[in-house]
């Protein structure tokens, strides 16, 4: 069994970061997203992965190397355009050849992992095996209606009138019977071809496709808001951990890790949080749920909540909660006077101000 692991995509809606970052790329707990999915399939005893990569291809590819880090010897497959998870599978025909494979997206993040489900496929070998989740508003997903043996029976993708609440997490399982579904298509109102369209094609043409429906924490980490959550449940199961240099005046509260090189001063640090090396914190509060990444500084300020990516720097401000703060950020206070704001921001910034 292959891997297509999905990594070309844009990330609209985390910009102004993703303008300059893959949204793979993007840490919870100071380790990127995309690192997650590939030790989950390197977990469930897959060897082989092939990634599709887009504009951001060179970040992707001096991230992850040749996977040999993860356990994996990686293909990358060049994507042009993102014209759906469909094309993904089509443009990668050759290297798939006729295995089964796992198609599995970057951006999301399953606890526990995909070797239950990979199990359960190379146990049953359907045609295709679907997972499955309960969401409150499923019109941001491909949807499922499913018969009364649990198979699927209808899909939609994104669909304005849902018929049911159970959206299709980001993992698929394949045979080769794939192909021939994918060769059926035609682009969709999104101008995308739709994998969410050949399975909807092997059902109606008799082929196997099982789901499963699990119960466990899954997430799309396509907005701040879900960036945020994932890096505090991952936070929730890290072990204290103090490599870094800290002095009589601080005080580490709960699950910490002080990595190598960071440096804390009259401080107090309540987890679970993390900080990355190289990092110098001076005279402040940092709360739980927060990962500083490699290089920062935070100073005379307090800080919850928030994640903190390379080389940011937050000085002399009151407090801090709920926040993605990108690379080499500078935040200080604004001016007494005069009493106003003044403002750089990247394109589809969102800010809110206290007036």
């Amino acid at each position: 069994m292959k891997a297509l692991v999905l990594a070309g995509g844009s990330g609209s809606r985390l910009r102004p970061i993703t303008h300059t970052s893959p949204k793979q790329l993007l840490p919870v707990a100071n380790k990127p997203i995309l690192f997650y999915g590939l030790e989950a399939l390197r977990d469930a005893g897959i060897r082989e992965a092939g990634i599709i990569v887009g504009d951001t291809a060179t970040a992707i590819q001096a991230a992850v190397g040749d996977g040999d880090a993860f356990g994996l010897d990686v293909t990358y497959i060049r994507q042009k355009a993102p014209l759906g998870l469909a094309h993904a599978v089509l443009i990668a025909r050759e290297y798939l050849g006729d295995d089964d494979f796992v198609m599995y997206l970057g951006d999301n993040f399953i606890v526990g992992g995909i070797t239950p489900l990979v199990d359960e496929f190379r146990l049953n070998r359907p045609d295709a095996q679907i997972m499955l989740t309960q969401v409150p508003d499923p019109r941001q997903f491909g949807v499922a209606e499913l018969n009364e043996a649990g198979e699927g029976a209808s899909l939609v993708e994104k669909p304005q009138e849902p018929k049911s609440h159970l959206a299709l997490v980001g993992v698929y399982i394949f045979t080769a019977a794939v192909h021939e579904a994918v060769k059926h298509l035609t682009p969709s109102w999104r101008n995308e071809l739709e994998v969410t369209e050949a399975i909807q094609w092997m059902i109606d043409n008799d082929r196997k496709v099982l789901s499963t429906t699990i119960t466990g924490y899954w997430k799309d980490t396509g907005n701040v808001a879900d960036m945020l959550e994932v890096n505090r449940l991952v936070l929730e199961g890290v072990d204290s951990r103090v490599d870094g240099t800290v002095d009589e005046a601080s005080e580490l509260i709960g699950r910490v890790i002080i990595e190598a090189g960071a440096e804390l001063t009259a401080s107090r640090i309540v987890g679970p949080v993390i900080i990355g090396n190289g990092s110098r914190i001076t005279g402040s509060y940092v709360g739980p749920f927060t990962s500083v990444a490699q290089d920062c500084v935070i100073s005379d300020s307090e800080l919850e909540y928030s994640i903190l990516l390379r080389g940011a720097s937050v000085r002399g401000v009151r407090r801090i909660e709920a926040s993605l703060i990108g690379h080499h950020v500078e935040v200080t206070p604004s001016p007494r006077v005069p009493k106003a704001h003044r403002l750089i921001l990247g394109d589809h910034s969102k800010v809110q101000i206290s007036s």
